[in-house]
């Protein structure tokens, strides 16, 4: 295997040498550490690894709460070779025994919390586990990481040994008892994205980088990827707090953040959140899910920063399209229907949109969204035939179906298993969330297909009410009166279900599947 002469292990100690002491990693109450201290103190952890045996493609397991210190675990795994895995911690028991299990990891770091979750592994786990590692605290005595870290040699300089081929992460996107599915990332695809990353936010060296998902998700680890090897720090959130990340916004510091919509929600429901401007925040970065307008509206106005909203398989396929600031500049200018886009294909990525046949689909009808460039996984661990199934001939396909109009921008029309079917239409949801969320009383919206005895399928609206306006509910005569003219008359909601809370995936997403269930069962009408 052929090395590549520049490897993400190598991003920190470029920085140090380059800029010693600019802040590479801060934590959420503002301790500072240096592109020198990280690089030092990844280094020790490089040596201590090995003193384990741990070597070039072995496995190094996460299960934890984010932190400077775990970043420094996944830029160590970066430098020695080793592929680092990224555990979701909010899995349930027989799921982590799953996903440990399938990754084969010779060392496990954790936070005390999930020292229990950890240790029902055992005594399977023994069988390729060497060490476990806390963070914190440990009920069973297990070594912490500082203790861990200064076992490591003293010794120079060292430099990644990787070849652009090698697995550095791996991630499950699900955690069923049965077989997962483990993203293969190599370095290829890691550098791909982030240099895709920083040259769409426009990442400058000095900049403090603020991102609201968890460390386990693609976008958070990403995020912090990008200050990395550009030379900016990153605040590291223990987990998603809406008084921490409005200070850490307020405090002048942060230039760029990433947020999901329900974090932004939340943020602009915030009483504090006018208490100041933000004159030295650049940008936010904002996607994962779709986005009323009249939200994005609020937002600029709030914020008054550059808007980029992307769009991708951050695990699989990394960042596939974008809206960018001149696109919204557009937007909130006049021309709105730019609001309801995903935006372009984003630098260094080939977009088309493919039909049943693999053939390209013309402007205007709907097809599947397919990807191919360096930033495409090498494959499921361990499912060869459903990697098969999702990159063919070197294009990615997810499911996500949208169709592009004559200026090239993207529309998403939903998943391919989100679609209703009534009464012979398809109907796309995304079109009737963007119209109907934007309903002055409706925060969140998800658009859900409920099977019909007369059309086979019926559109039904579930939708959480903003603050101030839950006691009176809304009724379906009045979003159907709010879509009326805007939709046609088969894709305007039949009903409407408020419920307090969404049902969220493990990066905040809208959880469809459990909606869906949730109405067929009763438990939500």
């Amino acid at each position: 295997m052929q090395l590549s002469g520049l490897a993400p292990g190598d991003w920190v100690t470029l920085n140090a040498r380059s800029a010693p002491d600019t802040e590479c990693l801060v934590s959420a109450e503002g301790e500072v550490r240096t592109f020198t201290e990280v690089d030092g103190r990844v280094t020790r952890l490089v040596r201590a690894l090995r003193t384990l045996g741990v070597g070039r493609g072995d496995r190094v397991a996460i299960m934890a709460t984010d932190s400077c210190d775990y970043v420094e675990v996944v830029l160590a795994c970066m430098k020695l070779g080793a592929t680092y895995v990224a555990l979701n911690f909010r899995l349930a028991p027989a799921e982590v025994r799953t996903v440990l299990g399938a990754s084969q990891a010779k060392v496990v770091f954790l936070s005390g919390r999930y020292e229990e979750a950890i240790e029902g592994c055992f005594p399977e786990a023994a069988a390729h586990v060497r060490a476990r590692i806390t963070f914190d605290t440990s009920a069973d005595g297990l070594p912490s990481y500082e203790e861990f870290l200064a076992s490591g040699p003293d010794g120079g300089e060292i430099e990644s040994v990787t070849g652009d081929d090698d697995i550095l992460s791996i991630s499950f996107t699900s955690g069923t008892t049965g077989t997962p599915k483990g993203v293969m990332q190599s370095q290829r695809m890691i550098k791909a994205i982030t240099g895709s990353g920083v040259a769409e936010l426009g990442i400058r060296p000095g900049d403090l980088l603020m991102s609201g998902a968890p460390l386990f998700h693609a976008g958070g680890i990403g995020h912090v990827f990008y200050g990395v090897s550009r030379g900016a720090g990153s605040v590291v959130l223990p987990q998603w707090d809406v008084d921490l990340g409005l200070r850490w916004l307020q405090s002048g510091r942060v230039r760029q953040a990433m947020l999901v919509p329900s974090m932004i929600i939340q943020l602009l429901a915030h009483p504090r959140v006018r208490a100041t401007r933000y004159p030295r925040l650049r940008s936010i970065m904002y996607g994962g899910a779709p986005m009323p307008p009249s939200v994005i509206r609020e937002m600029a106005e709030v914020f008054d920063c550059d808007l980029h909203n992307g769009f991708g398989a951050g695990t699989e396929a990394g960042g596939q399209l974008v809206l960018r600031p001149e696109d919204h500049r557009r937007a909130l200018a006049g021309e709105e229907w730019l609001l309801g886009s995903i935006g372009r294909p984003a630098y260094g990525c080939d977009v088309r949109l493919l039909g049943p046949d693999g053939l390209e689909v013309p402007d205007g009808e709907v097809g599947e969204i397919a990807s191919r460039g360096d930033t495409v996984m090498s494959g499921y661990l361990g499912q060869p035939e459903l990697t098969t199934r999702v990159v063919r001939d070197g294009w990615f396909r997810a499911g996500d179906l949208a169709w592009k109009d004559t200026e090239g921008y993207f529309h998403l029309a939903g998943r391919a298993d989100d679609m209703i079917v009534r009464g012979g239409e398809n109907v796309y949801p995304v079109e009737i969330e963007d119209v109907a969320g934007d309903h002055p009383r409706i925060a969140e919206i998800a658009i859900v297909g409920e099977p019909d005895h007369h059309w086979g399928q019926v559109v039904t609206a579930v939708v959480t009410l903003k603050d101030g306006h839950r006691d009176g509910g809304l009724t379906a005569a009045e979003l159907r009166a709010h879509c009326r003219g805007r939709l046609a008359a088969y894709k305007i909601p039949t009903r409407v279900v408020v419920v307090d809370d969404m049902p969220r995936n493990s990066t905040g997403k809208i959880h469809k599947a459990v909606l869906r269930e949730w109405l067929a069962q009763g438990v939500i009408a």
